[in-house]
């Protein structure tokens, strides 16, 4: 069973529909037991880091999730479920978050306007370029397309746990690998034949 956590940000039935088209038994749950229980553990997201923290810690959620991600159980986060990982993030002030990854998740272009052509946020089809072998990406081809929306996007202190980047006028991290944990900064949900292909290597994968 995959435990899709509810804090109630997430477009959590696009992932359960995904999850259940590349053969998974998905179950939407808010409850910390459940996702004690579950074979795999989802936390997908939209919306603002310090909200959703605050989401998680309102429900209950903080130690189950950060549980489920130490436990050695597979553990996939989702756009905003990637920032969450990290220790920290800037949006909308200085937010801690799950610290299950050392870094910070900062924001496009802070200080400066964006380039000629840059949109921040950055919203549509992206490539990915893979720097280590994951899992994850098993099966799909460098170069391959997937989709963003987004203005954020992690900065790991350990370049190792970064398995592919794309570019936004800035090379950016948008997928890690570590252990257990994997997580991207894209939808896979909405990425279309090649989303399919990583969710099902997240639902075939056996410790």
């Amino acid at each position: 069973m995959i435990a899709i956590v509810d804090y109630g940000m997430a477009n959590l039935h696009s992932v359960e529909r995904a999850l259940q088209n590349a053969g998974g038994s998905p179950i939407i749950t808010g409850d910390p037991d459940v996702i004690a229980g579950a074979d795999k553990v989802v936390l997908p997201g939209v919306g603002a880091f310090c909200a959703a923290m605050s989401n998680l810690h309102e429900r209950g959620l903080v130690d189950a999730v950060k549980a489920a991600a130490l436990a050695g159980k597979p553990f996939l986060g989702i756009c905003l479920g990637l920032q969450l990982l990290f220790d920290s993030s800037t949006e909308l002030g200085t937010s801690h978050g799950l610290g299950i990854c050392a870094g910070s998740v900062q924001r496009f272009y802070p200080d400066s306007p964006a380039p000629l052509g840059i949109k921040i946020p950055h919203i549509g089809w992206n490539t990915l370029h893979f720097t280590h072998p994951s899992r994850f990406f098993r099966n799909v081809d460098e170069g391959a397309c997937v989709y963003f929306v987004h203005s954020y996007f992690p900065v790991p202190q350990d370049d190792s746990i970064v398995s592919a980047v794309s570019n936004h006028g800035i090379d950016f991290c948008c997928a890690i690998e570590m252990g257990n944990v994997m997580a991207v900064q894209f939808h896979p949900e909405k990425s279309g034949a090649v989303g399919r292909v990583m969710l099902k290597n997240f639902v075939d994968w056996k410790p």
